[in-house]
């Protein structure tokens, strides 16, 4: 039987496509570097609305003084110290955390109710009491590393901030070795430490902003590539200068609204005091790099939003601050002395 023409065409015709049988044609996969842009702007969001909380904060402390400021260093130092010792046994070693702590919180009380110099004497006090202590650990192959974490423990983070105790209280430390009518006449007062307090953090703080924007702007050499490698000789260069505008705006600022509390400092000691404290500054950002880049962590800690630890926060002051503290020193002494 012969077949038609129109059942002919209509074999030969394709069968129509079920909407199943549809060609897929997938959108091309986002690339990762798109979402990161949105990761890093939400991190800044959170790393700003923790500063606008600790910045006020930290300023009204400082203004404060008194048991409150103590209080508030000695906190820091304990909570600093803590993460520098979890770093350390994550190396393995086996610092002695009663005993660091316990150094740790009475170096800036000594400070306050005594001297920078009985604080330096305790400091030495506590390094034979921890190795005694360490003569009664079963463990001597742990000697070593215990006594050189525990003590670096205290010295980095105790022992350097407990200096912000004599620099707010300035004209208390400097009234044990001058005649009072001497500071009078230098424009030393009670309260003179808080502009010290504050020309110090306020360089460093400059300079941490000026370094990461230059450095993301210009950065081309690398300034320290072994301990951090996102760090660079431009954005060191634009950290100094920052840091110069800020010890010059936090002293216009004073002149401005407390001149009482600035009359202390000369405007001829503004930039080589903020270059030196900027420099200073960054010293400390690395020595903070190199010892998380040891242990291999990113951070020190997560207790600030954004921000890391406490470590993080405070690595450029622990340096700054001591220097700030002698460079006033040695500046009483050339003008009286």
């Amino acid at each position: 039987m012969s077949e038609s023409p129109s059942s002919r065409a209509s074999a030969e015709e394709p069968l129509p496509r079920m909407p199943s049988e549809e060609p897929l044609h997938p959108l091309p996969a986002s690339p990762p570097s798109e979402k990161r842009p949105r990761k890093r702007k939400n991190e800044t969001l959170v790393r700003w609305g923790t500063a606008a909380v600790l910045v006020p904060a930290v300023l009204y402390i400082i203004a404060l003084g008194g048991l409150a400021y103590l209080v508030t260093v000695v906190v820091i130092t304990l909570l600093g110290q803590s993460e520098f010792y979890r770093l350390i046994e994550d190396k393995g070693a086996h610092p002695n955390w009663s005993l660091g702590l316990s150094a740790g919180a009475a170096i800036p009380v000594v400070a306050y109710v005594g001297t920078d110099y009985q604080a330096t004497i305790l400091m030495t006090a506590f390094l034979l009491a921890l190795m005694v202590a360490q003569l009664g650990k079963a463990q001597v192959s742990e000697a070593l590393a215990s006594i050189s974490g525990t003590f670096f423990g205290v010295f980095y983070v105790g022992w350097l901030l407990s200096h912000a105790i004599p620099l707010r209280h300035f004209y208390d430390a400097t009234h044990d070795r001058y005649r009072g009518e001497d500071l009078v006449l230098l424009g030393l007062t009670p309260d003179s430490g808080i502009f010290l307090m504050v020309f110090v953090l306020w360089t460093v703080v400059w300079c941490d902003a000026g370094a990461y924007f230059a450095g993301r702007a210009y950065g081309r050499r690398k300034l320290a590539p072994q301990i951090s490698p996102g760090k660079s000789v431009e954005g060191a260069l634009g950290g100094v200068i920052m840091g110069s505008f800020g010890g010059l705006g936090a002293k216009l600022l004073f002149d401005f609204f407390w001149p009482e509390l600035s009359a202390c400092f000369p405007w001829r000691a503004t930039i080589p005091f903020a270059i030196v404290l900027s420099l200073v500054g960054i010293t400390g950002d690395l020595v903070e790099s190199l010892i998380k880049r040891d242990a291999k962590v990113k951070d020190t800690g997560a207790l600030l939003p954004g921000m890391g630890g406490v470590l993080d926060r405070i690595d450029a002051p622990l340096l700054a601050i001591p220097v700030m503290y002698y460079m006033m020193m040695a500046y009483v002494f050339l003008r009286i002395g």
